[in-house]
């Protein structure tokens, strides 16, 4: 049975290891990520609180929507120490420069970018800048001329970066129970079972995030993470015969980036 005290334990751990965040150390003790990782879109939460924050701050300085957007992102990443934005980049090398799962494997290990890393990269912060900028600018512009115009536009940020932290991060622990680790090592390896309750969880506090974009766009966009999700673990079993650490980064790049492009055609 989970205690509060395991709930609080893990939704610290979670942070702790989802972000740089300066928390106390959380000792898990008889609980193993697998067991922690339900947590994992609370974790997106405070990321997006962070990413929510540095924006409202910039538009009260007067900083316009595009320049507001870009540290906002800039916020984020620096939260989380680019961690998914590092295994997208390995994840895109190994695949697309790797001809059979060894070599794909060495090169996804090999802590140089290359072209398809470098370019996987530079096109995930375009993406999601420039929705952030779009969601931005369209609550500035609802808001005219009034006293307050920054505050529409930083709620609808916020509600962007709400849910596509929360609702990306969602759906690892179903990556991890659904897809074999690709390696007798690493993340992947050690991060032990995740049982069915863990990921169902998850994947609960993942729907409620994006219930910020309303239901019927949370359910589209449920979808469309569902057919991400499959489309990328058929790719996996196909390079590599399972999932990596950094494949799981690459999965949360891939559902932050449609579930921002939706924010941006909703809000």
């Amino acid at each position: 049975m989970t205690s509060a005290r395991n709930i609080v334990r893990d939704v610290g751990f979670c942070i702790l290891f989802f972000t740089r965040l300066p928390l106390p150390d959380v000792r898990l003790e008889d609980r193993k990520l697998s067991e922690a990782i339900w947590a994992a879109p609370i974790a997106g939460w405070v990321v997006a609180l962070i990413g929510g924050l540095a924006f409202w701050t910039a538009g009260g300085l007067g900083v316009p929507p595009g320049p507001a957007a870009a540290l906002a992102l800039a916020v984020t990443m620096l939260a989380t120490g680019c961690l998914h934005e590092d295994g997208l980049s390995d994840t895109a090398d190994g695949f697309g420069g790797g001809r059979n799962r060894e070599r794909i494997l060495d090169i996804m290990r090999d802590s140089r970018i290359g072209a398809f890393g470098a370019s996987a990269l530079g096109l995930s912060m375009l993406l999601r800048w420039s929705a952030l900028a779009a969601i931005a600018a369209s609550g500035a512009a609802d808001a005219g001329a009034a006293p307050d115009a920054a505050a529409p536009a930083s709620g609808a940020v916020f509600f962007a970066l709400f849910a596509a932290h929360g609702g990306s991060r969602a759906l690892l622990p179903a990556f991890i129970r659904l897809v074999p680790p690709a390696r007798q090592d690493g993340l992947a390896a050690g991060a032990g079972d995740v049982e069915p309750a863990v990921a169902g969880a998850a994947l609960m506090l993942g729907f409620l995030s994006l219930l910020v974009l309303g239901f019927a766009a949370a359910l589209v966009t449920a979808v469309l993470l569902a057919a991400t999700f499959f489309a990328f673990r058929a790719l996996c079993l196909n390079k590599i015969g399972g999932q990596t650490g950094d494949t799981l980064g690459a999965l949360q790049q891939a559902a932050e980036i449609l579930i921002l492009l939706i924010a941006s055609a909703v809000f």
